[in-house]
């Protein structure tokens, strides 16, 4: 089974799919780190060097190794993984999706404890977060809610989302 974590940036998915994969005994793996290992270079430096559509493509092309893999996996997704191609569609064919949500509240006290390292933030100022969240929410909202279960993050330790996670699948 394979089990693939989604949300925006700031939801959770790496810190859950760690929490979660050490409970069920599932191999973790991110997404971004992978690609990230696969090119030798951090995901702001692909961006940087040969686009988004490379990046977009690659996502693609190692998204769809993942999922054709017959281990237990938990996935955890890039936030902008499910709108790209027909991504969500594959995802939603051979893993269980769960959407990690989070208040734009929540998302932003998180995404700015960490604002270097978030290429699509780190030139905003601290104010404009916000209403940047709100809007890639708003645009992200579309594809995020058609995974087959939604779970609320916000004010929920890893533990707690996790243990919802394995009732919801029955695991």
């Amino acid at each position: 089974m394979i089990i693939s974590l989604l949300g925006y940036m700031g939801s959770g998915k790496s810190h859950i799919s760690k929490n979660l994969s050490q409970k069920i005994n599932f191999t973790l793996i991110d997404l971004d780190q992978k690609i990230s290992e696969e090119h030798h270079q951090t995901i702001p430096e692909i961006f940087q060097n040969k686009g988004e559509i490379f990046f977009r493509k690659e996502e693609k092309r190692i998204l769809e190794e993942i999922l054709n893999s017959e281990d237990n996996i938990i996935l955890s997704l890039g936030g902008g993984t499910p709108v790209y191609y027909n991504n969500m569609e594959i995802i939603n064919e051979k893993s269980k999706s769960i959407f990690l949500r989070s208040s734009v509240k929540t998302l932003t006290e998180r995404v700015l404890l960490q604002k270097h390292t978030r290429p699509l933030i780190s030139k905003l100022e601290d104010s404009n977060v916000p209403e940047f969240i709100a809007k890639h929410l708003f645009e992200r909202n579309p594809y995020y809610s058609q995974a087959h279960f939604t779970v609320d993050t916000d004010s929920k330790s890893a533990n707690l989302i996790s243990d919802e996670i394995i009732s919801l699948l029955k695991i």
